[in-house]
């Protein structure tokens, strides 16, 4: 099943995908998604994006917030993979979302060489460590990246004012502004305990207002025990489901209520936007 944040950074990507090449600093131009069914291979990358810029591209975008040894090469699969099948060039970004993504994978360029000859293949890609990142440069960025901006290099004491800030740019440039913190709520995820993130976002307008908000944290702030807060995530998850999906059956319901992981039912609820039916969401639980 994919984690919380892995599904909210994708659909953030599809919403706003200009906003991440600005970010990064890639050429701009009008973007249309690749169809991730092109390659079995290509499947598994997090987000292509094909570029229509005056030298076309592909954005290849990957996230990560924890260290594998081998996540370069996976990479550089998917860059060559997808270039083969596209004829375009592929300029490879990977998004480090906290520091234990971090590792020497990261920092140098993939060689490959025989003996002691020459490398004769060298795959180069960009890395963007978010806990070095500046917070204006968030701020004052796209509303597609602006859910990450607590992951920046910013301090505890620092998060109050700076999800003021955010407050006011969500509230006068989002048509969806409840979609956009709930994002921020389960990027937040990543660095910060729930007890505190539950402190700072009950101060948000938008949030207090979202019925979906209150099913969230309603149990789960009555008891500090994973099952309350999957009892509480779970109301979160029928509201949204019902309104998509009809009502669930007996047997969806009982296997939902039998989850105690709130980071299941985080996972669920990013899901719930984007599936077609209940026995679609529950599949793999």
């Amino acid at each position: 099943m994919h984690k919380p944040y892995d599904i909210t950074m994708k659909q953030l990507i599809e919403q706003r995908p200009l906003d991440w090449l600005r970010l990064i600093g890639l050429p701009l131009g009008e973007v249309s998604l690749i169809d991730a069914d092109i390659s079995s291979i290509i499947a598994e990358a997090d987000k292509l994006l094909r570029v229509n810029a005056k030298h076309p591209y592909i954005a290849h975008l990957e996230m990560q917030s924890s260290y594998k040894t081998d996540m370069a090469e996976r990479f550089m699969v998917y860059n060559v993979n997808t270039g083969f099948r596209t004829g375009l060039p592929v300029l490879t970004t990977v998004f480090l979302l906290r520091p234990e993504a971090d590792g020497p994978v990261m920092r140098q360029p993939l060689l490959r060489a025989y003996a002691q000859e020459e490398p004769y293949h060298r795959f180069q890609f960009r890395v963007v460590r978010l806990w070095r990142e500046p917070v204006e440069k968030l701020l004052e960025g796209g509303l597609g990246t602006l859910p990450l901006t607590p992951l920046c290099a910013t301090s505890t004491s620092e998060l109050p004012e700076i999800v003021r800030r955010m407050e006011r740019r969500i509230e006068a440039e989002s048509e969806d502004a409840t979609s956009v913190w709930m994002a921020t709520y389960l990027l937040m995820g990543l660095r910060y305990d729930r007890s505190m993130i539950q402190t700072l976002l009950k101060g948000v307008s938008k949030m207090r207002e979202s019925v979906t908000y209150q099913a969230i944290f309603e149990e789960g702030e009555a008891s500090g025990e994973a099952r309350g807060e999957a009892r509480g995530e779970l109301k979160a998850l029928l509201i949204i489901g019902r309104r998509r999906l009809g009502n669930p059956s007996e047997r969806t319901l009982t296997l939902l209520r039998a989850i105690n992981s709130p980071n299941v039912m985080e996972s669920l609820i990013a899901r719930a936007i984007e599936v077609e039916s209940w026995d679609e969401l529950i599949e793999g639980i």
